[in-house]
């Protein structure tokens, strides 16, 4: 028991390492929390910084959700990595290391995905691309990906735990980005340049 409530703590500190705000820093000198959403996530590096940044930003946050996650499945199995890749994606949103004001968890939770199950990462992946394309709305893209996250989940037969942590995840990720749902209906979200 004490070894898996250090494993926890220890995803909750890798999810916590800020890499969207680290980026801005290093490449702009900026504390991206004081621009465009005022998010520490790669989506606002994106916006503020460009692509460049962006991608860096993006890499860095899905990394430590991907490592997390497959690392714990192939040492302890699906079920306690499920745990494990929760805690990485709570640490990106609430970061102990800036005052628990993180991302919105689209990147690391991605990330999860692909080291818990790729499939599903490579379908919501194509699924959010697509919808980026076509509409330039990231926040769009995210929340259809959080939604469909679970649906697909069942759909493939995944493991029980699994469907469970798609659930829990979808429904964050996707009120995580409920003042986004706000500005979608209202028709003020950001688009992004392609």
């Amino acid at each position: 028991m004490f070894k898996y409530i250090v494993l926890i703590l220890l995803s909750y500190l890798i999810g916590s390492i800020p890499f969207s705000y680290l980026t801005a820093k290093i490449m702009g000198n900026i504390d991206i929390r004081n621009y465009g959403s005022g998010n520490s996530g790669a989506t606002n590096v994106l916006r503020t910084l460009g692509k460049k940044a962006g991608f860096i930003a993006f890499v860095g946050d899905f990394t430590k959700g991907f490592s997390v996650a497959l690392i714990a499945k192939s040492t302890l199995g699906v079920d306690a990595a499920v745990i494990f890749s929760a805690f990485v994606v709570l640490g990106h949103c609430y970061p102990i290391f800036l005052k628990f004001k993180g991302g919105k968890g689209v990147a690391t939770t991605g990330g999860t995905i692909f080291g818990l199950y790729p499939l599903i990462g490579i379908i919501l992946l194509v699924i959010l691309i697509l919808i980026v394309k076509f509409t330039r709305i990231v926040s769009l893209a995210s929340i259809s990906a959080a939604v469909l996250f679970p649906i697909i989940s069942i759909l493939l037969k995944a493991p029980r735990s699994f469907i469970y942590y798609s659930l829990f995840l979808g429904a964050f990720v996707v009120y995580k980005h409920k003042s986004n749902i706000n500005r979608l209906i209202h028709g003020t979200e950001s688009k992004i340049k392609l």
